[in-house]
């Protein structure tokens, strides 16, 4: 097929952010290394989140300054606010990834503030950028659904993705952070939000918590969507979503897409050493099928 398909590592950030065993330094950088030899060329590596609320992703400071800057490689940090943003500068990340919530609801629960006043943050912080800076993307988080509020309006995500346009970010991404779109919703949002972005591309971010995270990649590669989020091991969750699950696994993502002939950057038994690794470190049987069942067999 030829199509590439560009997936984004989210393992270090949002598959570690939810569990109960937390992993130090070395082992993050550890992970992190494991990973880019596998063949992630974008990562999600930090959060600059305070460190009390959410104690898995403390050291974000001390992480990049042991990443040294390489060529194709980008190490992203998740900002929430105008500190975040402040710290992701000063630690030198190569990408901003600034999360708005869909709902009020979720987003004074998870950000302690409203949707309105995430979509002001963030367009404070465009404004701050300087041409030094790490370009921004932006995730809207429960665009499908929210734990809370329940179904979250089309034109209410629309009107995010709009905002955002507007503002010129690098990069928007629709965010299914509690599990429960299908296909067909998927394929409607991405339409709609195509209608408004432009130029900007568009990625997508699936939690696997109803089993629902691959057919939901799918509809998205068939809407046009090359870029999808991934976590190795289908590790992860979010601390603020009840009973949320990780993201669809790498090895599964990519096992999917090589199979139909779609090119990423990937090595997939690589991918599977380190979904075992990594689960086996968190204490856990890896979620991702692939890691468990192994790639195509080969006979003999």
């Amino acid at each position: 097929m030829g199509r590439k398909i560009e997936i984004v590592e989210v393992g270090p950030r949002d598959g570690l952010q939810n569990e109960k065993t937390l992993l130090d330094i070395g082992q993050k950088l550890d992970m992190i290394a494991r990973l880019e030899a596998a063949g992630a060329r974008r990562m999600e590596v930090v959060s600059f989140v305070n460190p009390k609320r959410v104690p898995q992703m403390a050291g974000a400071e001390e992480i990049m300054a042991a990443l040294p800057h390489a060529q194709g490689r980008s190490r992203i940090g998740l900002v929430l606010n105008a500190r975040g943003w402040d710290r992701c500068v000063e630690a030198r990340c190569d990408e901003a990834n600034v999360v708005v919530c869909a709902s009020d609801g979720f987003g004074i629960r998870n950000q302690g503030a409203s949707t309105a006043e995430q979509v002001e943050a963030l367009a404070a912080i465009v404004a701050m950028r300087t041409p030094d800076d790490p370009p921004i993307s932006m995730t809207i988080s429960v665009a499908f659904g929210c734990p809370f509020e329940g179904e979250v309006a089309e034109a209410r995500v629309m009107e995010i993705v709009k905002a955002a346009a507007d503002l010129k970010v690098a990069e928007i991404a629709l965010a299914d952070t509690i599990g429960v779109a299908d296909p067909w919703l998927v394929r409607r949002r991405v339409e709609a939000a195509r209608k408004l972005t432009g130029d900007i591309p568009l990625r997508l971010h699936f939690h696997d918590t109803r089993n629902t995270g691959l057919a939901n990649a799918f509809a998205g590669v068939e809407a046009g969507v090359d870029i999808l989020d991934a976590s190795v091991g289908g590790l992860g969750g979010c601390p603020f979503a009840p009973n949320a699950t990780g993201n669809i696994g790498t090895e599964d993502l990519v096992y999917m897409l090589e199979r139909a002939g779609f090119e990423t950057t990937y090595d997939l038994g690589k991918l599977i050493e380190i979904g075992n690794w990594a689960s086996a470190l968190v204490g856990k049987t890896p979620a991702a099928s692939v890691s468990r069942a192994g790639g195509f067999p080969v006979p003999g």
